[in-house]
């Protein structure tokens, strides 16, 4: 296993090498979130640039994120809009948010980009009852536990054609275990049934090996 992962890092290195433009202001995100603490949950670079071009194939000019942590998924968003565009950005810690602010600011994409702080629950619970302009792609990256309570407002908040992509959906490999009694893998699990259960929804998900070791994609096209 370790001669795999050490494997899996360098293809990735080799991947971001050739494909991947990560400018000054993507690096030192990564840096200053690492700096302050904040756990190593950011997207792989050419995993942000898949979230680029998802979006931009999509069209998407309005984005929803449940999860911002230091804001690096959501510059390679931002950008992905464009200037007209507009992505919110949902974040439960205030010390994250402010790191996310001034990331953001770096990257010269602040203006197109709203931050909320506070449980997503809520926040997602308030863009609904505000009539919120349904979002062209919605991207689920924070606690897995709530995964299906997420998505049960993703689906208030888009319209057909909409794309709802979720992270970190294999969990090295924990998402087969019928039993486990972990939150998280549980949490996902339910999700996933949702997304296959649901008569508006086609999905399917993916798995990826590389610098964010063994985990996954779902993706679900809203009709």
């Amino acid at each position: 296993m370790y001669e795999s992962t050490r494997l899996w890092r360098e293809v990735d290195d080799y991947f971001v090498g050739t494909l991947v433009a990560e400018d000054e202001a993507l690096v030192q995100t990564r840096t200053a979130s690492h700096a302050a603490g904040l756990p190593p949950h950011e997207v792989a670079p050419n995993q942000g640039a898949l979230l680029a071009l998802l979006a931009r194939a999509a069209g998407a000019r309005c984005v929803l994120e449940v999860g911002t942590l230091a804001g690096y998924s959501t510059i390679w968003l931002a950008r992905a809009v464009g200037p007209d565009g507009r992505v919110t950005t949902l974040e439960l810690d205030p010390e994250y948010a402010a790191l996310a602010r001034a990331n953001l600011e770096r990257a010269g994409v602040a203006d197109r980009v709203e931050i909320v702080v506070g449980p997503a629950v809520d926040s997602l619970a308030a863009l609904v009852d505000a009539g919120a302009e349904p979002f062209d792609l919605v991207f689920l990256d924070a606690d897995k536990p709530n995964n299906p309570g997420y998505l049960d407002a993703a689906l208030q908040l888009t319209r057909p054609g909409s794309l709802i992509v979720a992270d970190n959906v294999v969990r090295d490999g924990a998402v087969v275990d019928a039993d486990s009694t972990d939150e998280r893998v549980r949490g996902v699990r339910r999700f996933l049934r949702m997304l296959a259960e649901h008569p508006h929804l086609e999905a399917t998900a993916l798995q990826t090996v590389g610098t964010k070791g063994w985990d996954g994609f779902a993706l679900a096209l809203v009709h």
